[in-house]
């Protein structure tokens, strides 16, 4: 279970303090936790959820790669192997990604290759209120951007992604 925490709380946590709290909001990259805690004080929730989305746009292009590769497949070999974070866990398992029969995990399968092949980068989405069918289907209609946008696409869904994970830890 991961703590929740007062905004007030948030602000006066010390810098090691926020980044052990919100380091792992971005997968495996602290570094974002540590551009925005750098805002604080926050005045609401909601900014401080902008001020992570801030720093990873504010990224050069390399960096914002290197974190969307951070990502794990969904439903992919991390899954299988009990490597992703806690969070991923919690979220893939939210959505029933953890219980799918034969056809719907090689289907799955299929698609992570197919779209990594495709943009050198795993397919992100962030699943929360979602349903296998509806990122399935997303999936097919992804494949069909370019890399330019799904580039941007894969962006978007890591903020919604940091969103809803500061959304549970902060009240």
């Amino acid at each position: 279970m991961t703590d929740s925490y007062s905004l007030e709380t948030v602000n006066a946590m010390s810098d090691q303090s926020f980044v052990e709290a919100f380091g792992d909001i971005a997968e495996h990259s602290p570094w974002v936790a540590e551009g925005a805690g750098r805002y604080r004080p926050f005045q609401n929730r909601d900014e401080m959820i902008t001020r992570f989305a801030d720093v990873i746009q504010g990224a050069s292009e390399e960096t914002q790669l290197t974190l969307i590769r951070a990502h794990p497949d969904l439903a992919g070999k991390a899954a299988l192997s009990g490597e992703l974070t806690e969070d991923s866990k919690n979220e893939q398992a939210g959505v029933g990604l953890d219980q799918l029969n034969q056809d719907e995990f090689e289907r799955f399968t299929d698609l992570n290759k197919r779209y990594l092949d495709r943009f050198g980068f795993p397919f992100i989405f962030a699943v929360k209120g979602a349903t296998k069918f509806m990122i399935l289907d997303a999936f097919v209609e992804r494949l069909e951007n370019d890399q330019a946008k799904e580039f941007e696409m894969a962006l978007q869904q890591i903020a919604r992604i940091i969103r809803f994970r500061l959304e549970d830890r902060v009240g």
